[in-house]
């Protein structure tokens, strides 16, 4: 549980750096930048874990369909957190769960009951309070928001139909190439060099989300996931206080309303698969 809670803070860490570098960088250069970081930090996890053969893959294409999927949701986090806040972003991002068990009988063939459906459809109404679709204050960038939600949602599926054929810090290790290769191919369109500030910035957000991403794959290993899978909407407490002390925003009665409702859907989704897995074992 405490691996759970210091990776969801570091996470929403390294959201708030991001948010923040978003002034000064455009998306892809946020990614390269921050991406060469990460590998200072996997290569010692690689030799932890036994050295080199452990990048060995037994399953390629899935690991590449999941590090694209993870690419898109970094992505469009980022071109999202430039014109919304923080918390707002985590709470639409956090509408995966709902996508996941909405696209379960289809593409994993799992069954899906009336309850679960129901929450669904009861998140997807949080979500379309939040993002308030007929009213003037619509901001387009909420897309960015659904896109990062459908990616990661997609990342998920994909995670599952890996099972543990290649180890965590194998697809970690993939993921952040193919996150930095993207970044990279950004770079020649329009870009900077940090200054030693900024750099510094770079430097801790790239060992914030290796150490947040070990943390949780650590939590799920160290404890039965419906203990530590809910301890993941701390996310968007701690975007809450973050966006409140360094930009003063507050989230609206609306916003407040449809995060509780997508929260409150995900958590029901949680229980009800936690319940579903105990009467079949």
């Amino acid at each position: 549980m405490l691996c759970m809670i210091a990776g969801t803070f570091l996470l929403t860490t390294q959201d708030a750096i991001t948010k923040w570098l978003t002034t000064d960088f455009h998306a892809g250069e946020i990614l390269f930048y921050r991406g060469i970081w990460m590998f200072p930090v996997l290569a010692i996890l690689i030799r932890l874990n036994g050295g080199a053969r452990i990048l060995r893959l037994k399953q390629p294409k899935g690991v590449l369909f999941r590090s694209l999927a993870a690419l898109g949701a970094s992505l469009f986090v980022t071109i999202s957190l430039i014109n919304l806040p923080l918390a707002e972003t985590m709470a639409l991002v956090f509408s995966a769960p709902l996508l996941l068990t909405a696209a379960s009988p289809f593409l994993l063939r799992e069954p899906v009951g009336w309850h679960r459906w129901a929450a669904v459809l009861v998140g997807f109404l949080g979500v379309l309070i939040m993002i308030q679709p007929e009213a003037e204050g619509f901001k387009g960038w909420v897309i960015f928001a659904i896109l990062a939600a459908v990616c990661s949602a997609s990342r998920d599926l994909i995670t599952r139909r890996l099972g543990t054929a290649d180890s965590a810090v194998t697809v970690m290790f993939y993921t952040s190439v193919v996150a930095l290769l993207a970044g990279a191919v950004t770079l020649p369109f329009g870009t900077h060099m940090p200054t030693m500030q900024q750099w510094g910035w770079f430097i801790l957000g790239g060992i914030l989300v290796t150490f947040a991403h070990l943390f949780v794959i650590m939590a799920f290993q160290l404890a039965a996931g419906a203990v530590v899978a809910p301890l993941k909407y701390l996310s968007l407490i701690w975007s809450a206080v973050i966006g409140y002390l360094i930009w003063g925003d507050v989230p609206g009665p609306m916003k407040f309303a449809g995060a509780t409702l997508v929260v409150s859907a995900g958590l029901f989704i949680l229980y009800r698969e936690t319940r579903l897995y105990r009467t079949h074992i």
